[in-house]
């Protein structure tokens, strides 16, 4: 009986592509890069928890002003550091007063003879290099020796006139949701993914941007330096062409212009950090003019915020949110049906198995760098308007 449900094959998922533990193929890959672990004000004297690629780490802020990311099982007897406290030089375990620096060393053992002097030496609490750009503590977790230089973004570095950076971990890209309970693939294949917009987006839920997004676009895939672009030409009925550019950077950066048609270069950018194989967060950070609440970008299903929703209006009026954690908390590649429009999703797909695959033979994988001068990031982003439709609308690189 054609198309009944019970195969007899248990449907399955692409490990190599969302599990993100240390000693897994994408956890090695994605741990080659610096991710976001925190806004700058997190980090503070008070601990503060943070769960990156399935570990369990310690955020604090020490009374120099340095950043500090350690495991969260102190290294002693194992209490949990988020019941420290920060001091002058570093971090203190509730237990036992042991004192370790932003980088591990124990400077103090208070109950050991000469506050353990001979010893302390020979302890050091794990910890992770933190690097604070764009108002985000970024962390690098991959081998020493691999450490690549933080990338700086171009759209990022020169701020116009009465502009400000602002930064954000609030899942902007996804309604404000916070820490969204799926793998982190499902949410960056949707960047490549621009058919789904004027179905999910507008007729199936109403306008939750603005109207000219719901007009089907023709679309065209490609591979740059950095990732997988698409370019999305709409033809708007009144002489006027919207050639609107999305773009996925290796290994996890969304770079996609205000879907309410700012025209010009995109402002602002997503890291797309796994907090485990089932989870995510989302940290944005945007130009925007000073004063401006980087939160009123987002979109509002049925005309609300998404926290107003109730569970009846979000089965109505379903977004990104609904759609992509639906599908599980690791969608089941064995069973999907990709289609021509899934090209950009297939083609980030395979490059990510490439780059996964290089990483594992000990390459170094596409957009690394320990080269200075190599780390400036551009971007060709953005939405552009022009009349009457473009001969040519291929991007260049």
């Amino acid at each position: 009986m054609n198309g009944y449900d019970y195969s007899g094959k248990t449907p399955s998922f692409r490990p190599e592509l969302t599990l993100v533990e240390r000693g897994s193929p994408m956890g090695e890959y994605l741990r080659r890069f610096w991710h976001p672990v925190g806004l700058a004000a997190d980090a503070t004297a008070t601990p503060k928890k943070v769960r990156v690629l399935a570990e369990d780490l310690i955020l604090f802020r020490d009374g120099q002003g340095r950043a500090g990311l350690v495991h969260a099982r102190c290294c002693h007897r194992g209490s949990d550091l988020y019941y420290g406290r920060g001091e002058e030089d570093g971090l203190r375990c509730c237990y036992h007063g042991w004192l370790f620096d932003v980088e591990g060393r124990c400077l103090d053992m208070p109950m050991e003879p000469g506050n353990g002097q001979k010893v302390r030496g020979k302890v050091r609490q794990p910890w992770y290099p933190v690097e604070e750009r764009y108002g985000l503590i970024f962390a690098y977790m991959g081998p020493p020796e691999k450490k690549p230089l933080l990338p700086r973004f171009e759209l990022l570095e020169t701020l116009g006139e009465g502009e400000e950076l602002q930064a954000d971990d609030s899942n902007l890209g996804s309604g404000g949701y916070g820490v969204a309970p799926c793998n982190w693939l499902q949410h960056f294949e949707n960047v490549v993914d621009p058919f789904h917009v004027p179905v999910l987006h507008q007729s199936f839920s109403g306008t939750q941007f603005v109207q000219q997004m719901g007009v089907k676009p023709e679309v065209t895939f490609s591979y740059f330096e950095q990732g997988v672009r698409t370019e999305q030409v709409r033809d708007l009925g009144d002489g006027t062409t919207l050639r609107r550019v999305t773009e996925c950077l290796l290994p996890n950066i969304r770079v996609v212009p205000s879907p309410r048609l700012a025209e010009g270069a995109t402002n602002g950018i997503g890291f797309v950090v796994p907090i485990d194989s089932t989870h995510f967060l989302v940290f944005n950070v945007a130009r925007v003019p000073i004063g401006t609440d980087l939160n009123s970008v987002r979109s509002k299903p049925a005309g609300k915020d998404w926290r107003d929703l109730t569970a009846e209006e979000r089965q109505r009026y379903p977004g990104d949110w609904e759609a992509q954690t639906s599908q599980g908390p690791i969608t089941l590649h064995s069973v999907e049906h990709l289609a021509s429009t899934d090209e950009g999703v297939a083609m980030l797909r395979r490059l990510l198995a490439r780059q996964v695959k290089l990483v594992g033979e000990g390459g170094d994988p596409q957009g690394w760098t320990q080269s200075p001068g190599q780390e400036l990031v551009g971007s060709a982003s953005g939405n552009f308007m022009a009349a009457g439709r473009p001969a040519d609308p291929a991007v260049t690189s």
